[in-house]
């Protein structure tokens, strides 16, 4: 069959990438870190932390959410305080979210729980596979169709 692999890896990023799966993982890292850290807020905190303080209609295209969505959300990690609005210095109309210290530490025990998921989940890999699957990873996302 021509371009073999190229399904292989698409069949298997349409697992990964799907709704479901996703929810489902934020579901589980988040459990007991209160009711405003769940599987909806989960991808306002991760965006924030990866690319840092954003207006509501600058992270809705990257969570893939509505403008009024991520306001919701941040509303709610707002009250939580792990999120706060700060003015935007080039539109004084518009804020800034931005984490708060719980909200960084709340990220740090997210990525932990997220690291030891995938750790426990390669642990029948031998080493050396794990560590190949990690660099090729990485490479793939630096060279692949996502860039």
């Amino acid at each position: 069959m021509e371009n073999e692999v190229g399904h292989e890896i698409a069949d298997a990023l349409g697992v990964l990438l799907r709704r479901t799966t996703r929810t489902q993982l934020y579901s589980a890292l988040t459990e007991g870190l209160g009711e405003s850290v769940d599987e909806l807020t989960y991808p306002i905190l991760s965006a924030l932390a990866r690319i840092g303080a954003r207006s509501a209609a600058d992270l809705a295209a990257e969570v893939g959410l509505d403008r009024s969505g991520v306001t919701r959300r941040a509303t709610r990690l707002e009250e939580a305080g792990l999120i706060r609005r700060d003015p935007d210095p080039t539109d004084r109309r518009a804020s800034l979210l931005v984490l708060t210290d719980e909200g960084n530490r709340t990220v740090a025990e997210l990525r932990r729980r997220l690291a030891a998921r995938i750790t426990d989940s390669l642990g029948a890999w031998p080493a050396g596979e794990a560590a190949a699957f990690a660099r090729y990873l990485q490479r793939f996302m630096a060279e692949g169709p996502f860039n």
